[in-house]
């Protein structure tokens, strides 16, 4: 497989990047380049080329004027030259965009093997790769990285060129075969803001880190001695571009409020290089002058090397210092992960992709980054609390390596290798004869040994006549990730978000979202009306991202859902109410939940629920466990899935995918496999 990846914005070159040379060089370009980095180590990928833009400027370094440029055996840069030889920035780069297209189209005509898949990041290079897939059919995968919509300070423009990156990155994602998404926030808020249906193109997959290798910290270790007056005190340490998005400024004024944080910790703060760009320039004099009035406290190197950054992140962490994001909002965090990596804890934004990479790693505190005093308690909590700080740091340790180029190349590998499969002739296919729907967390998930047994027993359910669907809770990326992360297979058909959607595989492997079932469900949905009665109520709303347009999400136990259920019904609202796992609540219209969706896919194949095989573990498969013919409830399940015993009720004794294994021996679905064959757990 070649792939090609274009990136227009910054200034790419072989590494060490100069992190912060100009505006556009920041964390995507540590993206692309550890991307196709990886990429390029799979066996079955021949070739990995980087398209970005040529230009001469001999302050940014002579590479960015070499047409092609080698940087691994299987990985090369190529320059596309533009009208204009000097560099733009990416809002200057959208004028020539007319005329970088065509110069990709003529040099893709002349390729002697063209791309056999295309991987946009951002908006500009998605026009270019949507020009080439229509003249040339080659299949686009497109990353966002930064979304105009909703980004604060964006949207307020009233200017032409916002409504002209608005309705490029809406082009994008309406038009890409696959959107490949970094967290819940960009995947399930921000791209569904443009495009709902896009959901059904989008995978969620965690991006991996890329930092030079370096043992030892001289130069760390220097660069605190000569600028600090303690340098063996902890210290605060930043890094990010010095534009006003990332709200250093505002770190500067939580330290300098703070006497207590000045007494108990130094604040270093790596803000680019010392490049020409104005908001660069005016961010920068604004830090100095604010340093200003604390000499020997705040560090703020003019520039820096690739190699010191490792050095100051393990610096730090040896300190008992803090990693600080103050952003306004942080599209993902990849300092953030670096920082784990070192065992470093963290106080970061809580708008945007922070939110989940401390969900995931629990290295951290979440702060308003327009509050100052926020930013300052947290750092001083860490700082005051070594029990907290050492848990903090064991978890970063411990965690971080969830985030791996290597795991996120091979799962872009299986999705391009879905786009870029010639569709089968169609054929008329037989319907099926059962419709079989299985829960995925703590049904399916849970035990290493039997996950894969269930998964290769899946795989080959088509050829016995046998629909196999998914109905989960999650949504519908967030279940695409779970059955990567434990090697299932996706089937294409998929009940997501408790069952109020259901989604079908395209020809192309997309998923659509059913709009006849959609359309069913939301006759007497009235979410508006239902949020003002619980607007009313003691309650704890699950995240934006939870909730869903025909799913209202929050958070409590069983009994708190039964006194929600008596409030819409005195309030004459039609509304499902589903506890489940002990502490989720969903509020659904009535028609939907698993066992809604299940009934109308049944039908749509011309079939029961009689004809129908279920299995789960939580509440919120109570009533597809009770309504299917045949149900198989697995040995760990909760004690709030209460269900009388009826024939074709199976309860397993072996726990997650075993009993499942289990349930569909007892029913015949599968061969009788000896005790041993199954796991236990």
């Amino acid at each position: 497989m070649y792939v090609m990846h274009i990136a227009l914005g910054g200034c790419i070159r072989q590494p060490p990047i100069r992190y912060g040379l100009t505006q556009d060089t920041g964390g995507h370009i540590a993206y692309v380049l550890g991307a196709a980095t990886a990429q390029s180590t799979l066996p079955d990928v021949t070739r990995v080329d980087i398209l970005t833009r040529l230009f001469h400027d001999r302050t940014l370094g002579p590479d960015h004027a070499m047409p092609v440029q080698q940087i691994g055996p299987k990985l090369r840069i190529l320059r596309l030259k533009g009208p204009s030889p000097a560099y733009l920035t990416r809002q200057a780069l959208e004028a020539e965009l007319p005329a970088l297209t065509d110069a990709f189209l003529d040099l893709l005509s002349h390729l002697p093997r063209k791309p056999d898949i295309l991987h946009c990041h951002f908006a500009d290079a998605a026009e270019l790769g949507l020009a080439a897939r229509a003249r040339f059919r080659i299949p686009l995968i497109y990353t966002p990285h930064s979304l105009t919509l909703g980004k604060p300070g964006m949207t307020d423009r009233n200017g032409t060129a916002c409504r002209d990156r608005l309705r490029r990155e809406h082009a994008a994602i309406a038009g890409a075969d696959a959107i490949v998404a970094s967290s819940r926030d960009e995947a399930e808020g921000r791209i569904a803001a443009y495009d709902l249906a896009s959901t059904g193109r989008v995978w969620r997959i965690n991006p991996g880190i890329s930092l030079p290798a370096t043992m030892r910290d001289s130069q760390a270790i220097g660069l605190l001695q000569d600028g600090l007056d303690r340098p063996d005190l902890p210290f605060l340490l930043a890094i990010a571009r010095p534009v006003d998005q990332k709200n250093l400024a505002g770190l500067m004024q939580a330290y300098l409020g703070s006497p207590e944080l000045q007494a108990a910790a130094n604040l270093v703060i790596l803000a680019g290089q010392d490049g020409t760009d104005a908001e660069q320039q005016a961010v920068r004099a604004e830090l100095a002058s604010m340093a200003q009035s604390l000499p020997g406290k705040v560090l703020l190197p003019a520039r820096h090397d690739a190699t010191l950054v490792p050095q100051l992140y393990r610096r730090a962490a040896a300190q008992g210092g803090v990693f600080v994001n103050p952003a306004l909002h942080e599209s993902f965090g990849l300092t953030l992960i670096e920082a784990a990596r070192f065992g470093l804890p963290v106080v970061a934004t809580r708008n945007g992709g922070p939110v989940e990479i401390l969900g995931a790693i629990g290295h951290g505190t979440l702060v308003d980054p327009r509050s100052p005093d926020g930013i300052a308690d947290a750092c001083l909590h860490l700082l005051r609390d070594p029990d907290a700080w050492q848990r903090m740091s064991r978890n970063a340790a411990d965690r971080h390596r969830q985030f791996d180029w290597a795991a996120w190349a091979e799962r872009v590998s299986l999705i391009a290798r879905r786009l870029t499969r010639k569709a089968a002739p169609m054929r008329p296919a037989a319907l099926p004869q059962s419709l079989l729907a299985f829960d995925i967390d703590g049904t399916l998930t849970g035990c290493p040994r039997s996950a894969p047994m269930f998964g290769r027993w899946a795989s080959d359910a088509l050829g016995r006549r046998q629909q196999v669907m998914i109905a989960t809770g999650r949504s519908l990326p967030e279940a695409r990730r779970i059955l990567a992360d434990w090697g299932l297979p996706e089937p294409t058909v998929m009940i997501t978000s408790v069952g109020s959607e259901i989604w079908r595989a395209d020809r192309r492997g997309s998923l659509a979202l059913c709009a006849d079932y959609a359309a069913w469900i939301g006759d007497d949905w009235q979410p508006e009306a239902i949020r003002e009665v619980l607007a009313a109520m003691p309650l704890t709303w699950q995240p934006s991202h939870d909730q869903r347009r025909w799913k209202i999400s929050l958070a409590g136990p069983e009994e708190q859902a039964w006194a929600v259920q008596d409030a819409l019904a005195d309030a004459g609202l039609p509304a499902r109410v589903i506890p489940s796992h002990g502490r989720f609540i969903d509020i659904l219209p009535q028609r939907a939940g698993k066992v809604g969706a299940l009934s109308f896919e049944a039908r749509r194949l011309g079939l029961t629920l009689a004809d129908c095989v279920a299995a789960g573990d939580s509440g919120n498969d109570a009533c597809m466990l009770g309504a299917a013919g045949r149900a198989i409830v697995v040995g760990n399940a909760w004690a709030e899935l209460r269900l009388a015993d009826r024939p074709g009720l199976y309860r397993a004794s072996r726990a997650h995918a075993a009993g499942v294994l289990e349930g569909l021996a007892h029913f015949g679905l599968i061969q009788p496999q000896p005790a041993q064959m199954i796991p236990a757990e």
